[in-house]
């Protein structure tokens, strides 16, 4: 179970994940040892973080090396909030692309663009990120922003 930290309990950080409709940055380690992010689209399911991407993404690879990872998903407009935390991640086939398929719903309202009949092609492969959170720290710069907004 994770540690929540910060100013949100489990439940506020929670409505918080389910409520943006913002990427996840994935912070991952490449095999050299250098730091690498990515954003991805995720869905907040049973405590965890559920994510989708091409098998043959490179961050697949960094993953299968070192699951280790940082996580952030963040306001990009005033006033700042968000959860950052840390965790392991695990990779499964998406083989049907359920994982898929709800997030083009969550971000993109349906599975009728051009985008998502090319990411649900046939012949795309796709993998399931799972990311299990260790800790979770949760922050709010809305009380103290509150000026800027004015």
């Amino acid at each position: 179970m994770p540690e929540f930290r910060g100013v949100w309990d489990r439940e506020a950080v929670t409505a918080f994940l389910r409520e943006v409709t913002i990427p996840l940055r994935l912070a991952t380690r490449r095999p050299d040892g250098s730091l690498w992010v990515v954003p991805l689209w995720y869905r907040y399911r049973d405590g965890g973080f559920e994510c989708a991407t091409a098998a043959d993404a490179h961050v697949v690879g960094f993953l299968e090396t070192d699951p280790a990872v940082g996580f952030d998903v963040s306001t990009n407009a005033v006033p700042y909030r968000g959860v950052r935390g840390n965790g392991t991640a695990t990779l499964a086939p998406d083989t049907n692309k359920d994982t898929l398929r709800a997030l083009l719903e969550r971000y993109l309202g349906g599975t009728e663009t051009p985008l998502a009949e090319r990411l649900l092609d046939e012949d795309r492969e796709e993998v399931r990120i799972r990311l299990e959170p260790a800790t979770v720290y949760s922050w709010d710069y809305t009380a103290r922003m509150r000026s800027a907004d004015e």
